[in-house]
């Protein structure tokens, strides 16, 4: 289960945004494509190397009705480095997700319905605030799909932009999917209004695999509903002043294929892309006008 789930239409070959400027990477991981963000809001401040260092990170996994891909997925995600922690959020499966992730070794929550995407990563990320010591630094979100499978290890290279204070938000570019049957459409409208509300394009807007500060992901809630969650995350984050980077990450997934479901899947992927980009626009022409009618204090000598 995955809301934004870039295979649904198919994703564009990793690639440099146009207007990105790239940022610094350690020499072993592959160069992300960064997004400098409009002006102006602070962001947080750079942990010190040291502390970051000791810094632990949280797998979150949104699924549903995942048991076939949701063990191999667990098992792969452990082995990243930093991770001390493997949530599984089990969005109302019908299945036994739930049972499946715990024996892999995985802690497990359970919505008991389907409360979509969005609603299970805020889930999660609120356990993992609950599991987070007082005495050190909040653990670093990577959010990732249930289908990865074996391949969920390789969303390891998200980890040190942000972990070294690079980045408060990596996304994953993944490779084309064989298999996959959309046509640019859904991912061409989320590229286009990012653009148009940031400054920046992104090579693959609704990549769902994405690694966070805890601080990005407060600044990004309420997440946009349903399929258009990444695309209103990176909006809401890069109108903030938060950095963001695209990094490659040899990723295989279940694709949505060409076939009824899939162009189902599709329309409703376009419907709340929409729905989440137009629902920022009007907050912005809303501030706007707010700050045009708010007088300006005088000052009296």
């Amino acid at each position: 289960m995955r809301k934004g789930r870039p295979a649904a239409d198919e994703p564009a070959a990793p690639a440099s945004a146009s207007a990105a400027v790239p940022a610094p990477t350690s020499s072993s991981d592959p160069a992300p494509s960064s997004a400098p963000g409009p002006s102006p809001a602070p962001v947080p401040a750079r942990a010190p190397r040291g502390r970051a260092l000791r810094q632990r990170v949280a797998v979150v996994i949104p699924a549903k009705d995942e048991s076939r891909r949701i063990a191999a997925t667990v098992r792969s995600a452990k082995a990243i480095p930093h991770v001390d922690l493997v949530l599984v959020v089990d969005d109302g499966s019908e299945d036994d997700t739930q049972d499946v992730a715990r024996a892999a070794g995985a802690v497990v929550v359970r919505h008991s319905h389907n409360r979509g995407k969005a609603a299970a990563m805020e889930t999660g990320a609120q356990v993992v605030a609950m599991r987070d010591s007082p005495d050190r630094l909040p653990r670093i979100l990577l959010f990732v799909d249930g289908d990865l499978g074996e391949t969920a290890v390789n969303t390891a290279p998200l980890v040190p932009p942000v972990l070294e204070g690079h980045a408060d938000l990596a996304i994953a570019l993944l490779p084309p999917q064989p298999g996959a049957g959309g046509r640019g459409i859904v991912v061409g409208a989320a590229r286009r209004a990012i653009a148009s509300m940031t400054g920046w394009t992104p090579s693959q807007p609704l990549s769902g695999m994405r690694c966070l500060t805890r601080d990005a992901f407060e600044a990004a809630t309420p997440l946009a509903h349903g399929w258009g969650v990444e695309t209103g995350m990176t909006i809401d984050l890069l109108r903030q002043g938060f950095r963001v980077v695209e990094v490659p990450c040899d990723l295989r997934h279940r694709p949505s294929g060409s076939d009824l479901k899939g162009q189902l899947h599709r329309a409703a992927q376009y419907r709340d892309v929409q729905l989440a980009v137009n629902a920022r626009r009007v907050r912005r022409v809303a501030g706007a006008v707010k700050d045009a009618v708010t007088p300006t204090p005088r000052t009296h000598r």
